[in-house]
């Protein structure tokens, strides 16, 4: 793979974390990435971007909510071709996931 290449896939990356941090969990005042919820961004040739993420718990009121803003969010970036969400629950979610900004945003630290 080229340098080029590799660049172009890292800031295409960059644009999706920056594009996850607008989603925010609608009970928590903190965005999913810092939540830690995504746990997985891959940018295949073409632009296609496949995010492997859970939510806080199985039984989340905005568990049809959030994927598909994230979806949304995602393809809005410009070169996007398209958008794969996947949500798992292994492993399972737990605080230790968060950012240390979250935590302190949380009061947790």
């Amino acid at each position: 793979m080229s340098e080029e290449v590799k660049e172009a896939e890292a800031t295409l990356k960059d644009q999706v974390v920056d594009a996850l941090k607008m989603v925010y969990d609608p009970e928590i005042p903190v965005d999913i990435y810092e939540l830690g919820l995504i746990y997985e961004i891959s940018v295949f040739p073409v632009n296609n971007v496949y995010i492997l993420m859970t939510l806080t718990s199985p039984n989340c009121p905005a568990a049809e909510t959030i994927p598909a803003e994230v979806e949304q969010n995602v393809k809005s970036i410009e070169g996007v071709n398209d958008v794969n969400v996947e949500i798992t629950f292994d492993p399972p979610y737990s605080q230790d996931m968060m950012s240390e900004a979250a935590k302190l945003e949380l009061g947790f630290l």
